[in-house]
């Protein structure tokens, strides 16, 4: 089955199996990891993480599916990463699907082509489970998703106001939630919204957004990263957004160097190939080992349960994708 973001998100009570979500909206991707965490929580379903780093990792989500623990009943399994399952593991997953109604195997991938959504795998998970396109390609799409996140925050915006926000972020709707997020604050006793508060609250200020850091880190400007980590921080953005957007180049890297003739299929834009090739030379493979202790870190941090605070790990890292390091070691 196929679903769209609004459709799935109306499912996630309901989700069992497998799911696959791929695509390049952020603010997707989150909201509905977000409902489908919640959801679980509510239900008391277990939660685990596995991270894709080549075809052999599939073994492990596998295990994991079949091994629930003796607290546990029911098991929802994240796995990120742009590989898909070997002959073995399709066979695997088949029988996954046939014989486990109560867990839910959710597979987050970035944008996918059309020949990788014809493969095998993704015509399996299509026939017996939901394959969700995380995108908003028409601006209806977009008003439609953006008008939700405007409910939320207790706002509604007349058309012309949609009309400039779109024109305003380039069709970037994390950037465009930060938006909305912003003028909520600033006309605080103001339910509707017009382009006159959005002009006052926006048009003046930078407009970086998590893209601008993603670019920043890859280029290894460590000055400019983290200017803009600071203006996203004094801006009111997520610590969980600036952490996902973090990971996603970690990970695209730690691939990337693994599998250097996979650029397009892990998800990298072709005009961008080079710059991600010209990062790789100038790292250090040895400071991959780090990464996914640094990254859990910042994780704890946020959820309140270490005594780190989050801003100080993120600079670490973002220093770390520059290729620099914040101390100096004696």
């Amino acid at each position: 089955m196929k679903l769209d973001y609004l459709q799935a998100l109306k499912r996630v009570d309901e989700a069992r199996g497998v799911w696959i979500l791929h695509g390049q909206e952020p603010l997707l991707e989150q909201n509905l990891l977000d409902a489908l965490r919640k959801s679980w929580a509510k239900h008391e379903i277990e939660r685990q993480r596995h991270d894709l780093n080549s075809v052999s990792d599939w073994k492990n989500v596998f295990n994991a599916l079949n091994s629930l623990s003796l607290f546990s009943q029911h098991l929802a399994l994240e796995v990120h990463g742009n590989i898909k399952p070997d002959a073995n593991g399709l066979k695997q997953l088949k029988q996954y699907i046939q014989h486990n109604e109560h867990n839910l195997l959710v597979i987050v991938m970035p944008k996918q082509d059309s020949s990788s959504l014809k493969s095998a795998f993704f015509q399996t998970v299509e026939a017996n489970g939901v394959v969700v396109a995380l995108t908003a390609n028409y601006p209806q799409d977009r008003q439609r998703i953006l008008v939700i996140e405007a409910e939320q925050l207790g706002i509604q915006l007349n058309q012309d106001a949609w009309v400039w926000l779109e024109q305003h972020h380039e069709h970037n709707l994390l950037a465009a939630k930060n938006s909305l997020m912003r003028v909520a604050d600033t006309f605080p006793d103001q339910k509707q919204i017009e382009i006159d508060h959005l002009q006052q609250c926006l048009q003046d200020q930078s407009r970086y957004s998590t893209f601008d850091l993603s670019d920043a880190l890859i280029a290894g400007n460590l000055a400019l990263a983290i200017k803009i980590f600071q203006y996203l921080l004094e801006s009111g953005e997520p610590d969980s957004l600036i952490l996902w957007t973090i990971s996603k180049e970690m990970r695209l890297l730690m691939q990337l160097y693994e599998q250097p003739q996979n650029a397009l299929q892990l998800g990298i834009w072709k005009t961008k190939i080079s710059l991600y090739q010209q990062a790789l030379r100038r790292l250090n493979p040895q400071s991959f080992l780090t990464w996914s202790t640094l990254l859990l870190r910042i994780d704890a941090a946020i959820k309140g349960l270490s005594q780190e605070k989050p801003e100080h790990i993120i600079q670490q890292c973002i220093a770390e994708l520059c290729g620099k390091s914040l101390f100096i070691n004696a």
